[in-house]
């Protein structure tokens, strides 16, 4: 049986292609997932994409995943550095964590340095664009 693995996507991740694309890339998030399912295919990884730009709708996925998913792969985007509550329901998931970001948060702004996320995660990408996503994969197989 492959492992299922969640892919979440937080506020403004589906303006991806078009918003700051000297930071973010040319690619849509509908580009992205589709390179990712080619990819967990090839890995004999099956996922569940989302994407929202409210809070609540991240951390009812996350609970979701509790009953479902053998890892996730989030891209908390701005909840990154002001969620709490999407820090507990990480906590409360059982599984491998992966915290993905498409730039270098560090060689951003100030407050970009600081994740709630990166304490529970077991491991944090950043600054591989969204080549990024398919190597979060890699960790799962």
């Amino acid at each position: 049986m492959s492992k299922l693995i969640y892919v979440l996507n937080g506020p403004n991740l589906n303006l991806l292609g078009k918003r700051q694309p000297e930071i973010y890339g040319h690619e849509t998030l509908a580009d992205v997932e589709e390179r990712m399912r080619k990819r967990a295919s090839t890995l004999g990884l099956e996922i569940e994409f989302f994407q929202s730009n409210y809070e609540g709708a991240l951390v009812e996925k996350i609970h979701e995943a509790r009953e479902k998913a053998d890892g996730i792969i989030i891209n908390p985007a701005a909840y990154t550095h002001t969620s709490v509550a999407i820090l507990d329901a990480l906590n409360a998931f059982d599984h491998p964590v992966v915290e993905l970001h498409i730039s270098n948060v560090h060689k951003r702004e100030a407050f970009r340095h600081h994740s709630f996320v990166s304490g529970r995660a077991e491991a944090v990408m950043a600054g591989f664009g969204t080549l990024g996503y398919e190597l979060a994969l890699e960790y799962f197989k």
